[in-house]
């Protein structure tokens, strides 16, 4: 409808220590992972995955942010413009969004860069192809899902409607 509002930063969070971490669903956020949270709207991330990240780049905390948001994005489209591949369509969202941020200068590269969010797409790939709704799919495919949304923007990622 043209309307947006951003989740909640709830941001860093401990998983090792349940009593402390955000709840979603009833249930406490885990260490080594990263959330978007839609019943209570927030995107949370785990200070584990993060430090562990970061010392392979500091490309992934934008990659893993971006991801998660995407998934915070995806909860506010229409269902026809969702695809069951949610995770492939979240890692593309997420490369168009940190794309569109380069290109409208929002965001500045380093050298090595790029290459940090592929090696960060493929660290976190499933071994397995994508097969069904909960998968992330296998790093090829997290690579070329990102690459579509950094050469084809948000609408390189949204299902093609039947209309069209």
């Amino acid at each position: 409808d043209g309307s947006y509002t951003s989740p909640t930063v709830v941001g860093l969070y401990d998983g090792t220590d349940p009593a402390s971490a955000p709840v979603c669903g009833g249930v406490p956020l885990g260490p080594g992972n990263a959330y978007y949270c839609p019943e209570g709207d927030y995107v949370a991330w785990d200070v584990g995955l993060m430090t562990n990240g970061y010392q392979s780049g500091d490309g992934w905390p934008y990659l893993v942010v971006a991801h998660e948001w995407a998934h915070a994005v995806q909860n506010r489209l229409p269902q026809e413009l969702v695809s069951p591949a949610l995770e492939l369509q979240a890692d593309c969202l997420a490369g168009a969004s940190l794309f569109g941020a380069a290109e409208d200068g929002t965001l500045v590269f380093e050298e090595g860069d790029q290459r940090e969010l592929e090696a960060a797409l493929t660290v976190l790939a499933d071994q397995s192809p994508w097969t069904e709704t909960g998968d992330h799919g296998n790093a090829a495919e997290r690579v070329s899902a990102f690459s579509t949304g950094r050469e084809g923007s948000v609408d390189a990622c949204l299902p093609e409607s039947e209309d069209e």
